[in-house]
């Protein structure tokens, strides 16, 4: 473990009283069965090398092919660190090591400080983006950091799950965007796999693969609700016109069922969309039957947040390119000094030249996570935070110059005890 991060991680935890974490145990385990803890997806596949580094799709910059043992030597410069809250800091300094200069933030949370909270925000509907600063505020947060990789340019929606304590579930999917943060329903905070379930009473045949998507699975049938905003059209089923059809649901009655897509109308009720054989199960719903959706995710946590990729599992690096440079946001899980730790790492500038995706997960493991996940990087990588009495601030630099309009964070919240 190199000294500097973990001295002032330590340091950190010093700063306020901590409460024990509860312990994992299979039995406080809600990772459904089939979880690969070196994967991402129940097939066991690898991720992180065949998938989006960033939302905006910007190719990184290749890191110095330098020999790993030339890489242990690295200064350290700029320190700085201030309480948040009782049980929230944050910390910011800059390493120069053989690849070149990199600036970190970090902000560290005692998970059960008395007071702080953690939870799920975003700008009210699920299409709707903004920046940071606003999601951050709207949530009445102390800081916060950006969260899940979106549809950029196009819906805005988030590729993968989330779920807030106030609203439940807001969108997911069934497979293939399932690597995520969340909190049990037991209070524990765990980084595992994630299912969204979906079912339609009295309609058992329906397959429901995603709840308020970009898109709909191939094949599948999509449930979008009010907390989706206006529907998208054909969007949503990746441009497809035929073989589609639309279900619209009022009251818990089909009131209506045709091949065409709405665009720029307010979902009321239940919509669901599907595709090619999804379609033509819609196609038996007749004007005034009877359909009620429920949907829910595996272990009912109380909060949950997708990324792309798991960083760490059981201590161990679990991805595998070490070459592809940006700015990255990370989570992780640091059971011992009983801490979250969220940590951006600037890039795409000369002052800070950002981290692989190897180089990310090995920094996790030497700020003491034990489990870590990538959430979105690039110019999406933003965090906020604020002293006691001050609104919160941007503590890191944005590549793109300015805060980029995201489509939810993962905020810290403090209320005084009483």
């Amino acid at each position: 473990m190199r000294p500097f991060p973990s001295l002032a991680l330590a340091c950190l935890c010093l700063a306020a009283p901590v409460v024990a974490l509860p312990p994992a145990s299979s039995a406080d385990d809600d990772r459904p069965a089939h979880a690969n803890p070196a994967a991402g997806m129940p097939d066991g596949t690898v991720l992180g090398t065949d998938r989006p580094q960033t939302s905006d799709g910007v190719v990184g910059e290749v890191a110095a092919d330098v020999p790993r043992l030339l890489r242990g030597h690295r200064t350290t410069a700029n320190l700085k660190r201030w309480r948040v809250r009782p049980g929230v800091a944050v910390t910011t300094w800059n390493e120069r090591d053989a690849r070149g200069p990199v600036r970190f933030s970090m902000i560290t949370v005692s998970w059960n400080a008395r007071g702080v909270g953690l939870d799920y925000a975003n700008a009210g509907p699920v299409r709707r983006t903004a920046p940071v600063r606003a999601i951050v505020s709207r949530a009445g947060a102390v800081a916060g950091v950006n969260g899940d990789f979106f549809d950029i340019g196009d819906t805005g929606a988030p590729l993968g799950i989330g779920r807030d304590r106030e609203h439940g579930l807001l969108h997911g999917r069934r497979a293939g965007w399932n690597s995520a943060f969340y909190v049990s329903r037991h209070g524990v905070p765990r980084i595992g796999v994630l299912e969204t379930h979906a079912r339609v009473r009295n309609r058992p045949g329906l397959r429901i693969t995603n709840v308020n998507s970009p898109e709909v699975a191939v094949g599948g049938i999509g449930v979008y609700t009010s907390r989706w905003g206006h529907t998208a059209g054909y969007r949503v089923t990746g441009g497809q016109r035929h073989d589609v059809r639309m279900v619209v649901v009022r009251e818990g009655r089909v009131v209506r069922n045709t091949h065409r897509l709405a665009s720029g109308t307010p979902v009321r009720g239940t919509v669901l969309v599907g595709r090619g054989p999804g379609a033509r199960q819609l196609y038996g719903l007749k004007r005034g039957t009877r359909v009620r959706v429920s949907t829910w995710l595996d272990g009912r946590p109380r909060l949950a947040i997708t990324g792309n990729t798991f960083l760490v599992r059981d201590g161990l690096v679990t991805v595998v390119d070490d070459r592809e440079m940006h700015p990255r946001t990370a989570i992780g899980i640091d059971r011992d000094s009983r801490t979250l730790i969220l940590l951006t790492v600037d890039g795409r500038r000369a002052t800070s030249r950002g981290y692989t995706m190897v180089e990310l997960a090995e920094k996790m493991i030497d700020l003491g996570a034990e489990a870590a996940l990538n959430l979105d990087g690039g110019g999406s990588t933003t965090m906020l935070a604020g002293r006691p009495g001050q609104r919160p601030g941007l503590v890191n630099s944005p590549s793109d110059g300015v805060e980029r309009r995201v489509a939810n964070a993962v905020v810290v919240t403090y209320r005084p005890p009483r």
